[in-house]
């Protein structure tokens, strides 16, 4: 005998989404997917949660880890480029295809190397070339300990945005949704706003970075001031900040996409 999904999470007090993911990942033993949906054994164990318990511990494991990783340091310059572009290879093949770009690991890398790839369309090529200029960009402002601004997120995603001249650098002017999200990103008279007020919290939080950058993305995320592209600039503002912090940059892996929404 099996349950579905949703049987499961009013047995075990857990989101449907999470349910999915614990399904995907394994972790029910007996679960197999038919069509589009989950079965689930009915004697299944709910399995224990993973995830750090509190934000403080996560914290605490990232404070450490860095502290560990500056212990390892200095590196030479040679070493430090060197995983540079390492990191750059796998960071917009992630990124990018967790907006869709079909482009492959490999055939990423080639692009990156200035390589054309076949049957593919100038629009994934241009999101490679672009994502790795707005990256380049970043890497410029953690120099210049560039405070974030309007115009930093809006320089960011004129490059992020290399295929619609129109709209690159733009706020929005028209209502969007986003596919299937609840959420209503805000009205178009109502981003300007909404980013002041978003931007002035930011700097004047007191929370540690790694918090408050996370509230930073989710607001920037539900605002949605752009037309498109908003999730690679949102992501490589995090990265900025992170790296402005001392902290290295980081990647969301693309088969962590569920994860990552949720």
């Amino acid at each position: 005998m099996y349950i579905t999904a949703k049987e499961a999470v009013k047995k075990w007090g857990i989101s449907d989404r999470r349910v999915r993911i614990l399904c995907s990942e394994g972790k029910i033993y007996g679960a197999y997917q038919e069509g589009r949906t989950w079965k689930i054994p009915c004697d299944a164990v709910k399995p224990t949660d993973g995830r750090y318990k509190t934000k403080e511990s996560l914290i605490l494991v990232l404070k450490d880890k860095l502290e560990t990783l500056k212990k390892r340091r200095p590196l030479t310059e040679g070493e430090v480029e060197r995983l540079n572009e390492e990191f750059l290879v796998e960071y917009t093949y992630n990124s990018n295809a967790i907006e869709g770009n079909t482009l492959t690991l490999r055939e990423t890398d080639m692009v990156l190397r200035g390589l054309t790839i076949d049957r593919k369309s100038l629009k994934e090529h241009l999101e490679v070339i672009g994502h790795k200029d707005a990256f380049d960009y970043a890497r410029q402002l953690v120099r210049e300990n560039a405070p974030i601004s309007e115009k930093i997120i809006k320089d960011i995603h004129y490059l992020v945005l290399a295929d619609k001249k129109e709209d690159r650098g733009v706020y929005r002017r028209v209502l969007v949704r986003i596919m299937g999200a609840a959420h209503e990103p805000v009205q178009p008279y109502l981003i300007v706003p909404k980013m002041e007020e978003l931007l002035e919290r930011y700097e004047n939080s007191k929370e540690d970075i790694v918090t408050k950058l996370a509230r930073f993305h989710i607001e920037f995320e539900s605002i949605h001031p752009f037309i498109d592209e908003n999730g690679r600039t949102g992501r490589l503002l995090l990265n900025l900040e992170l790296m402005k912090a001392g902290y290295p940059p980081i990647d969301i892996k693309f088969t962590d996409r569920l994860k990552y929404y949720e």
